[in-house]
């Protein structure tokens, strides 16, 4: 099943929906970027090669039309489940994510494979906040 990773315990899924990293093999699917391997250890070859195959307007991160060319590329033939999912997960990390330049940066990417984001993105909104009070 492929909402196994958010298992926190036992058999039934959390309410809370939290992503387990040591789960998350359970959570590949086909037309995946391939980050993960087969068994959700993290692959820092495959995570570059997003890089250096689609990231154009900055070697460092990816535009709105980058993501696009890149999921089209890891697409398996009549893999529509998959397609999906790709396109879901990296479009609510887009437009979640994307800095005011309409990039997603790599270090945005990279902590969404070592599990890091959402404190990256509390931190954000805590400085955010201190600013606007300064």
């Amino acid at each position: 099943m492929a909402y196994d990773f958010f298992i926190v315990q036992g058999k039934c899924p959390s309410l809370c929906f939290p992503i387990v990293v040591k789960n998350i093999q359970k959570a590949k699917h086909g037309s995946d970027s391939s980050v993960y391997d087969s068994e959700g250890r993290f692959v820092p070859s495959k995570f570059e090669e997003i890089f250096c195959k689609h990231a154009r307007t900055n070697p460092n991160a990816l535009t709105s039309a980058e993501l696009k060319e890149m999921r089209k590329a890891n697409r398996e033939p009549k893999d529509y489940g998959g397609w999906i999912s790709s396109f879901a997960e990296w479009t609510v990390l887009y437009i979640l994510c994307k800095d005011k330049n309409g990039l997603l940066q790599k270090d945005t990417i990279r902590g969404v494979y070592d599990g890091s984001l959402f404190e990256q993105m509390a931190e954000k909104k805590a400085s955010a906040g201190k600013k606007k009070h300064t």
